[in-house]
């Protein structure tokens, strides 16, 4: 089965421009990323391959040792990108990973995860979440009070068939303190925005135009379910780095904060060396 991972890095940010190449910690953004993909795809045939529209940013991924693929800048999000680099392969492959370029702290563990559960299993895409602890459901509550758009929930059938994705925190719980008394985890699931999509599975969402909850939410993902895709919410544990993404500069004195607390993941690879 062939894969792709593509990790699309586009030039354009209006809150950090040319973010790919910014360092966090002395180390750029895009070779984080680049070192997160190799230490997850070790040992397996995937391809990992940088989507960009910038000719400095292509430079920057192949002097770290990785291809890179030159997509329009008309191309607006990250699942794009990562079909237009799947469609430049020579054979397109059976799946294709969107692997964010602006999120290097996830555990390596979620990207073999998903690409595991379309490899096994019968879903049309794949996206890890990880079961909440009453702590930590408490803390995403407290976060939502400031930024109530930050964090994505994740209902599921018991087998793990995805149901819906919101910016709410989902389900609303009956019975809590009871719930609470029996000790973790909570019912609730958070979604990491890590994507595997069968290839046929992305053009179809990438043909597709947004639909209205879509818009509502602000999340793409439900464009997939509105189509009658399957998406598998594959369980993966929390990484020691609690941070979703690098999206301001407050976040890349976050993750360098955490990176002092807890090490660099950047010491576990010699990717880079």
């Amino acid at each position: 089965m062939t894969i792709l991972v593509a990790i699309p890095a586009r030039a354009g940010s209006t809150r950090l421009p040319m973010k790919p190449l910014l360092p966090i910690a002395g180390v750029s953004l895009l070779h984080r990323t680049i070192a997160l993909g190799r230490r997850a795809l070790a040992g397996t045939d995937a391809r990992l391959v940088v989507a960009t529209d910038d000719l400095r940013i292509a430079d920057h991924a192949e002097a770290a040792g990785c291809a890179a693929v030159m997509t329009s800048p008309d191309i607006s999000t990250g699942s794009g990108r990562a079909l237009a680099a799947a469609r430049a392969q020579g054979v397109a492959p059976e799946i294709v990973v969107n692997l964010q370029g602006d999120s290097p702290f996830q555990s390596p563990a979620a990207l073999a995860a998903i690409i595991r559960a379309l490899r096994e299993g019968d879903a049309d895409a794949a996206t890890p979440v990880v079961r909440l602890s009453w702590p930590a459901l408490d803390a995403l509550r407290a976060h939502k009070q400031a930024a109530p758009f930050s964090g994505t929930t994740c209902v599921q059938r018991a087998d793990g068939r995805a149901l819906w994705f919101s910016k709410a925190i989902l389900p609303a719980i009956r019975g809590e303190a009871d719930l609470r008394a029996a000790g973790d985890p909570s019912p609730v699931w958070r979604h990491i925005g890590l994507y595997a999509y069968r290839y046929s599975a992305l053009q179809a969402f990438e043909a597709a135009a947004p639909t209205e909850l879509e818009r509502l939410e602000g999340l793409e993902q439900l464009r997939l379910l509105e189509l009658g895709l399957s998406i598998d919410a594959v369980e993966v544990a929390p990484s020691r780095f609690d941070i979703s993404g690098i999206d301001t500069q407050a976040d890349i004195v976050r993750a360098e904060a955490l990176i002092a607390e807890h090490g660099d993941p950047m010491d576990e690879t010699s990717a880079l060396a």
